[in-house]
């Protein structure tokens, strides 16, 4: 990105004198922009080492988080490769039925936000239950505030399944 001064005109004089205020301006606006324009491929790429990091570590915890479950509450014991195969069926089968990646992305997003009731409604109701928690019990207003906030996540989901499944 390169900045030239235009050439001089035969304005009358506070016709120049608004151009030196917008030139000014423009100098100004090049002492921030062009830092930025130069890190523009670093803040790029940072994203992307930011964004696969966060992926293979969500997916790791999510791979540990599955065979603790498997492993100590349904006692079934997955050897790891059949697991790993099992885990890529779902994409494999994306890949082969050559669906569009976003709007697959998407989906899979939808049907993720299914689950999103069936953890948040428990924790509310456990949380506020002295029985269940002793001391670290919910107070009431907190209660209510995870229960408002559950609600409106619920009803956001709703619409995002509205929206996705019954688009005109």
């Amino acid at each position: 990105m390169v900045f030239r001064r235009s050439a001089p005109s035969a304005a009358s004089p506070p016709d120049r004198a608004a151009s030196r205020g917008r030139s000014s301006i423009t100098r100004a606006a090049a002492r921030i922009v062009l830092p930025v324009a130069a890190v523009g491929g670093l803040a790029a790429l940072s994203f992307a080492v930011a964004l696969l990091a966060s992926g293979a570590s969500s997916s790791s915890v999510g791979t540990y988080a599955g065979q603790v479950v498997m492993a100590g509450f349904v006692n079934l014991r997955i050897p790891l490769m059949l697991r790993r195969g099992l885990t890529m069926i779902p994409a494999l089968i994306i890949i082969a039925i050559g669906m569009n990646p976003t709007q697959a992305l998407v989906l899979s997003q939808v049907v993720l936000s299914f689950g999103i009731p069936f953890a948040l409604v428990p924790l509310v109701i456990l949380t506020s239950r002295r029985d269940v928690m002793g001391c670290h019990v919910n107070q009431r207003l907190t209660t209510i505030a995870g229960g408002v906030c559950v609600a409106v996540i619920i009803a956001l989901n709703l619409l995002l399944l509205g929206q996705q499944f019954f688009q005109a």
